[in-house]
């Protein structure tokens, strides 16, 4: 417990400072960041199933609720923290509801590869939004591309403001040296306190923007009321929320459970990520996710249970009721390198070359995911991931692996012909291997396979097996082309037999009325009881020669 007690007080040095910047990445008021800190780790700490994850603003979640929200308010602050508000409820309605219906899994399925183009995307965009802030000077651009080239011409116009660069420099240094020699070291405090008394002892306030006194209190309960008009963009911006927030959450738990040998529940966190967001919208404040650096430095800390960020929450709360002055004088530059410093941590680098070794093709998927994000923006990036990994899916599904099986002198079983072209075919038989359900997108690639080996004038066969057991299901059209092939098999004076076909798929050709038309007795359990069959079949017919 008293472990728990010093990681909360310890959590909450960083939790301030993160919480403030990200709400401006956010485009809301910085207060708005602690009111949505509370409200995650209280509601995280009631209900959420993992001892020491963390929940709160977040900088890949953060350009997705602007891209939502700021539209929708038109420069107001007060409008955007409405709409912001009604944006945390709606993801909490859509998170608990698929946590109840069990579709927590739904985030799944965004591919490994897109993933990380996606959060590389993120990165880029958190990084350029946060340039002009950090150099002293703001800009209106409304993309990414037009931020950049817009920052660009501010600097070569001489906009930059000198003391506002070595604060973002100096601030960005203290944070990535604190993190390189200790793993979990204050570097944010650090960085946060000597940038407050550089503006005092410089007397650099009039120079630099500062955050200014924060309103004292904790935020008051207000039900967020949105024009119909507002409610349409907000319902599909909370879907795109609660996408990438749960996907964030349900990783990053699994990721802990792994390392404490638990087994994460991704519909519990749905339903305990649904109440944050729902205490957030309630409270002020904007949607939350989970955490990776936070919750890696309460585990650094001694974190053992959730009273750490209730722990967290108490002083987060002090603060605001009897420190609200505390931060008048914190640059808003060091806010920047702050979310700079987040965006480093984002974009994995090291991922994508791992990609471009392993596997090109989905390196160039990886790669289109950023651009998506970085070109079209942060919404438009999020339906092209997702578009991208189904598109991924069904590529493979659309040219699986398939290939003809032989036998391989001194190896058991039956082996792909093309990495054992000195394997041996089965007088008579032919064997292939289909690595795939049959469906639409793949069913005449089956067809064109069977149709050019059985026409193969070098293979003389008076039987064809199919080996059944990646063919998990077989749709109409599969059917239809199934067809096809025992039409044009029947034509030839070809036998045709399936092995080791999986019970719901003779279900489906039972339905279809080609179960009966195949045979059952041509329904083999193994590739071994198809050819001693057809080996039978071959010595009783040489026999009665």
């Amino acid at each position: 417990m008293f472990r728990d007690l010093i990681a909360g007080v310890v959590l909450a040095t960083m939790l301030v400072p993160q919480g403030m910047a990200y709400a401006e990445l956010t485009g809301l008021p910085a207060h708005t960041g602690l009111y949505t800190t509370v409200a995650g780790l209280v509601a995280y700490a009631t209900f959420g199933p993992n001892r020491v994850l963390i929940l709160g603003p977040d900088s890949s979640l953060a350009p997705v609720i602007a891209a939502i929200v700021l539209p929708l308010a038109m420069g107001d602050p007060a409008a955007a923290v409405i709409f912001a508000s009604a944006l945390g409820l709606m993801t909490g309605l859509v998170c608990i509801l698929a946590g109840f219906v069990r579709i927590g899994v739904i985030t799944e399925l965004v591919s490994k590869p897109v993933r990380i183009g996606y959060l590389n995307g993120i990165a880029v965009v958190v990084l350029v939004s946060q340039l002009p802030k950090a150099l002293g000077f703001s800009n209106d651009a409304d993309s990414t591309v037009s931020s950049f080239v817009s920052t660009v011409e501010s600097v070569i116009r001489g906009e930059l403001v000198g003391a506002a660069l070595v604060i973002s420099v100096l601030t960005l240094l203290v944070i990535q040296v604190a993190a390189k020699l200790r793993p979990g070291a204050p570097g944010v405090l650090v960085a946060v306190v000597a940038a407050m008394v550089g503006v005092a002892v410089f007397d650099l306030a009039s120079t630099v923007a500062t955050v200014g006194a924060l309103p004292q209190g904790f935020a008051s309960f207000v039900f967020p009321q949105v024009g119909f008009d507002e409610l349409g963009p907000l319902a599909i911006g909370a879907l795109a929320v609660a996408l990438v927030s749960l996907a964030d959450t349900a990783a990053l738990s699994t990721a802990i459970g792994v390392r404490a040998g638990i087994r994460s529940d991704p519909n519990a966190e749905a339903k305990a990520l649904g109440v944050a967001n729902l205490l957030a919208g309630l409270f002020q404040g904007f949607p939350t996710s989970a955490s990776s650096s936070r919750s890696a430095v309460a585990m650094s800390v001694g974190a053992r249970t959730q009273l750490t960020g209730l722990v967290a929450a108490i002083a987060v709360t002090a603060l605001l009721v009897w420190g609200p002055g505390l931060l008048a004088d914190l640059p808003s530059a060091t806010l920047a390198a702050i979310v700079i410093a987040a965006s480093l941590v984002i974009f994995d680098g090291s991922a994508v070359r791992w990609l471009w070794s392993v596997r090109r093709s989905e390196f160039l998927l990886s790669v289109g995911a950023s651009l998506g994000v970085v070109l079209f923006g942060v919404l438009e990036g999020i339906l092209i991931a997702v578009v991208l990994s189904l598109a991924n899916f069904i590529r493979r599904a659309w040219h699986p692996h398939s290939t003809e099986l032989v036998r391989v002198h001194g190896l058991k079983g039956y082996h792909d012909r093309n990495r054992h072209p000195e394997g041996d075919r089965i007088p008579g038989l032919l064997i292939v291997r289909f690595d795939a359900p049959l469906f639409f997108a793949n069913a005449p690639t089956f067809g064109r396979l069977l149709g050019d080996l059985t026409e193969d004038s070098s293979i003389e066969i008076d039987r064809v097996v199919v080996a059944g057991e990646a063919i998990t299901d077989v749709d109409t059209t599969g059917a239809e082309v199934l067809i096809e092939v025992l039409d044009h098999l029947d034509q030839h004076g070809l036998l045709f037999a399936f092995a080791g076909l999986k019970g719901p798929v003779k279900d489906r050709l039972r339905a279809y009325g080609l179960y009966d038309r195949i045979g059952d007795a041509n329904f083999f359990p193994t590739i071994g009881a198809a050819v001693n069959t057809h080996m039978s079949d071959r010595d009783d017919a040489d026999g009665d020669r």
